[in-house]
C-alpha cells in the first residue's frame, strides 16, 4: 500500500479531514514505536512506505509498558485532538496497518500489545 492510499484509508475510516489524519497517523506510529520493541518497530517499518517509516523509529530497544488508555492519551496530545478523535484515529491507523502489512507482521505487532487493542481493531483472537 502506498502512502496516499494509506492516508486516504485512514481519513475515511476515522471520519476526519486529511489535515487531521496526517497528524493522527504520525502520532499513532510514534506511540506504537514506544510500545513495541525496537526490533518489532523496525520489522513493521520495513513493510511500509517511506513517509511512514520515520515515526516508527523506536526511542529505546525495550518496549514501554502502558495500556490502551495511555496510548490514546499520548496520541491525543501529540496530534492535538480530543481523546475521542484520538481513539477513532488509532482504530483507523491500526486497521489500515492490518491491511498494509503481511498478516504475520500484524500478528507480531499485536502480540506485543494488551488484548484491548485487539478489541479496538476487531482482530479475531
Amino acid at each position: 500500500m502506498d502512502y496516499n492510499t494509506f492516508l486516504d484509508t485512514v481519513t475515511r475510516r476515522a471520519s476526519v479531514p486529511q489535515e487531521k489524519a496526517e497528524p493522527l497517523i504520525r502520532a499513532t506510529l510514534e506511540t506504537l514505536a514506544e510500545r513495541l520493541t525496537r526490533g518489532e518497530a523496525d520489522d513493521l517499518a520495513s513493510e511500509l512506505p517511506k513517509p511512514l517509516k520515520e515515526p516508527l523509529v523506536s526511542p529505546t530497544p525495550e518496549a514501554e509498558r502502558f495500556g490502551l488508555d495511555e496510548f490514546i492519551d499520548r496520541v491525543s496530545r501529540r496530534a492535538g485532538v480530543s481523546p475521542d478523535e484520538a481513539r477513532e484515529g488509532v482504530r483507523a491507523v491500526l486497521s489500515t496497518l492490518r491491511d498494509a502489512v503481511s498478516s504475520g507482521e500484524f500478528r507480531h505487532v499485536m502480540s506485543q500489545l494488551p488484548r484491548d487493542f485487539e478489541a479496538l481493531v476487531s482482530v479475531p483472537g
